[in-house]
Order: structure tokens, then C-alpha cells, then sequence
């Protein structure tokens, strides 16, 4: 695209859209970000949708056409099959609330263009396209509001099916360098996004498919804007390029601590985002919650994913994955929500957190001890430590510790098979002040 062509359209299109005189984006002060951001570093566990059309045969969301895995007409042929027979939204919602999940996040819009509500902005959606013939997303809404969590939209920014959108596939396009053009598909996603906020005002925008086009093309700043005019606490991910509130690491859980104060991973329960009829590759509620509590040490969020059937059904061994973290969840609450990021790996084998305060740390066991656990450096005295969900008490004893020496000893925790959680175990340990660590290399022995 021309640069100064498009900059001539974006401005063109911020007239068309009224957007507000005030730059509320660039406006906001950091304390207004870390109020709007309190909820969602409290909640740490969020359920992801995914549901679309492409359940119906269970083929790869968009990007089977995309790459050319299967003629597009026959992906789309997919939309006389979707029904959402059975869709119960109430039931979806009682099992995220019952699974610990304190947000979730509804794919609106997929790449393939395919509206989960009844926009008025194009023909291609649920309510006009499939045997559907209703709106998904405002029951689902209702439904979260009354339960009391917080309400996520998914929206693709590029959409493969809009005549007006530049690429089809990786190896098809429409058109190239026609800034009329490609104005009328940014004035269609202001379009649908003007909707989706004015009518929900949801409490999360989730963007995807940013990597496409630049900040300038798709206008970010005045999506942002846009979103923050009507509703100003809206909280946005990363994929928006360069405005967004969060990161979004996806599937793999960072190594290292992401350099962001605000993140979530997103990632699936077995190796696909929506239904798969022969994705029985499951991961176990035991990986699941190594993965949450790993998320928890770095000061991160989970946005685990389901992908209901067609028929608005989620399959049983979904069901099962999040009825286990609402029982591990209920159980070690004290240790999941409002807790902070532990301490450094070096210390301990396992996961730690830390309390608001910092005088309570929490160990997460992910195993079976082979005897007392240890953990190294801890210069607070410790006044007592016990078993999270059960409050049984636990003996402990510090070892190494020389009065002569400013290393402080070695702290071991008795941990009786008894008091083990069937997935993972998790100890408080309650310190006479915010946590104190050594972090130096020991210190040398003279004979002096």
C-alpha cells in the first residue's frame, strides 16, 4: 500500500466512524492501566471458545483453506451443517464458573469471516448463513453476566472470505496496492467492532490475525479508541499490533519470565482449537495444571480452550479436564487467585507463589517427594507451614546454617504421603516478613 494513501484513508475513515477528539489510548495514565488491569491479574484462569463451522466436519479453523489443505467452497459448504441443536449456553457457563475460570473469551469471528452473532454489517454469519438461524453470542453473554465473570470477544482483524480483504489464501489474493479498497474492509471491521461494543460492551477484546498488516492499515490506534470511547475499561491482548494491554504467548509455556507485567498463555486441551472428531490426543488434568501452576509462578494467566460440537455440545473429555481443575482449584483457592509471582527457580524444586503481602510462600509439588523438600537461600525465619486445602501442619528444620556465616541454612519440609493431592501438592509457608533471599555464591571457609 502507498503510505501516504493510506494515511489520506485512515483519516478519511476516523471523520466517517466519528471517533472521539480525545486520544483515549495514548491518554491513559499508568495508574488508570493498572486499575482496568486488577481483575484480570487476579483471575488467572480463563476458558477460551472456539466455535464456528468448522466443527461440523472438524477440519482446522481457516487456516485448512487457507493452506490449502481443501477447496475453500468446501470448508464453506460446512455452514449447511451447523445447527447449535443442542446449544445450552447456561450449562456452558455453570461449567467455566464451576471449572475456577473467573473470565472467558467467545470466538466471535474467525479468519473465515463467519459471525457468531447477527451482524448487520455483512451477510456472512450464523443467523443468515447456517440452519442455526439465531444469534449465539447475546445468550452467552447473558448467561456470563449473571454468573458474575468476565465477558472476552475473539475477533479476527483480517477476515479470508471479505471480498474487500487483499488475501484469500497463501497463495491466492484479491488485489493488490487499491487503498479504495482496502479502506471499505477497515471501514467493515470498525463496522462489526462498533457492534459487538455498543450492544455486550464485553471487558476483554481478544485480536487475532494482526501479523497481516501493519498498525497503520488496520488503523489500531483508532480501534482502540473506537472500543474506549463507549467503554472505557476495556482491556485488549497484544495481537493489535503495538496497543494492546497483555501478551499472548500461545500453546508453549515461556521459560523465562515474559518481560510484560501483564501475560497470558493460551493453549489447548488436546492439539486442536475447535472440534476435532479424531483429536483424542488429550493431554492429562495432571499436564493441564503443571501448566496453570507454572503460568501462576511467572505471574501469568491460563486461557485454557474447548471447542464445543456443532451442535453446541462439549465433548465429555472436556468436561472431565475442567470439572478437575474446579476441584483442584476449590481446593488450593488460597493459593491461586490474587497470589504474585514466586520466587526464583534457583531456590526450589517446583513452583512457588507469593501472597499480595509476601510473607506467605506457597510450593507447589508436581511430584512425589523422596523424602523433605528443600528449599535454599531463605533468610526469613519461617513460623509455620501447612498443607493448602487440609491445614494439616508440617514439621520442618533448617540445616547448614553457621552463626559465623551470612549464607543462611538450608530449610527441609517433612511432606507425609498422607497429605498429597492426587495431582499436585501445594505447602504455605508462613515467613515473619515479605520474603528475604540470598542470592549470592556461598561463602569460602578460612583457616585464618
Amino acid at each position: 500500500m502507498r503510505t501516504h494513501l493510506m494515511a489520506l484513508s485512515i483519516a478519511w475513515l476516523a471523520m466517517s466512524m466519528q471517533l472521539p477528539a480525545q486520544e483515549v489510548a495514548s491518554t491513559q495514565t499508568d495508574e488508570q492501566k493498572e486499575k482496568r488491569m486488577e481483575w484480570f491479574e487476579e483471575a488467572k484462569l480463563g476458558i477460551f471458545i472456539h466455535w464456528g463451522i468448522y466443527a461440523v466436519n472438524g477440519v482446522s479453523e481457516s487456516w485448512s483453506f487457507y493452506n490449502n489443505y481443501l477447496p475453500y467452497d468446501e470448508y464453506m459448504s460446512q455452514t449447511k451443517g451447523f445447527t447449535a441443536s443442542k446449544y445450552n449456553p447456561k450449562e456452558w457457563v455453570d461449567l467455566i464458573q464451576e471449572s475456577g475460570a473467573r473470565y472467558t473469551v467467545l470466538t466471535t469471528k474467525h479468519h473465515d469471516g463467519v459471525a457468531l452473532w447477527d451482524t448487520k454489517a455483512g451477510d456472512l454469519s450464523v443467523v443468515k448463513s447456517t440452519p442455526a438461524g439465531k444469534d449465539l453470542v447475546a445468550p452467552f453473554v447473558e448467561e456470563v453476566r449473571k454468573h458474575g465473570l468476565k465477558l472476552g470477544f475473539y475477533y479476527s482483524l483480517l477476515d479470508w472470505s471479505h471480498p474487500d480483504y487483499p488475501n484469500k489464501t497463501k497463495t491466492e489474493t484479491r488485489y493488490k496496492d487499491d487503498p479504495a479498497r482496502w479502506n471499505k474492509f477497515v471501514q467493515f471491521n470498525f463496522a462489526q467492532l462498533s457492534e459487538l461494543n455498543k450492544t455486550w460492551k464485553p471487558d476483554l477484546y481478544w485480536f487475532d490475525g494482526d501479523w497481516e498488516q501493519s498498525a497503520e492499515a488496520w488503523n489500531s490506534k483508532g480501534i482502540v479508541d473506537l472500543l474506549r470511547s463507549t467503554n472505557p475499561n476495556v482491556i485488549i491482548n497484544s495481537r493489535i499490533q503495538g496497543y494492546g494491554d497483555y501478551a499472548t504467548p500461545e500453546q508453549g509455556v515461556p521459560v523465562v519470565r515474559p518481560k510484560d507485567k501483564y501475560w497470558e498463555l493460551c493453549m489447548t486441551m488436546n492439539d486442536s482449537w475447535g472440534y476435532q472428531h479424531t483429536d483424542t490426543n488429550y493431554k492429562t488434568p495432571y499436564i493441564l495444571l503443571r501448566t496453570f501452576v507454572d503460568c501462576l509462578s511467572m505471574g501469568g494467566n491460563l486461557l485454557l480452550d474447548i471447542g464445543p460440537k456443532e451442535d453446541g455440545t462439549i465433548p465429555e473429555e472436556q468436561v472431565a479436564i475442567l470439572k478437575e481443575f474446579g476441584r483442584w482449584i476449590k481446593k488450593h483457592k488460597e493459593a491461586v487467585y490474587e497470589t504474585r509471582a514466586g520466587i526464583p527457580a534457583e531456590h526450589f524444586q517446583g513452583y512457588t507463589t507469593l501472597n499480595k503481602a509476601g510473607d506467605i510462600l506457597y510450593l507447589y509439588l508436581p511430584y512425589r517427594p523422596n523424602g523433605p523438600v528443600e528449599i535454599k537461600g531463605l533468610m526469613n525465619k519461617v513460623n509455620r507451614v501447612w498443607v493448602v486445602g487440609n491445614g494439616t501442619m508440617l514439621s520442618y528444620k533448617v540445616y547448614n546454617k553457621n552463626y559465623w556465616s551470612e549464607v543462611p541454612g538450608n530449610l527441609y519440609i517433612d511432606v507425609p504421603d498422607r497429605v498429597l493431592d492426587e495431582q499436585i501438592t501445594v505447602l504455605a509457608v508462613l515467613l515473619d516478613g515479605p520474603v528475604k533471599l540470598y542470592r549470592g555464591e556461598g561463602q569460602v571457609i578460612s583457616s585464618n
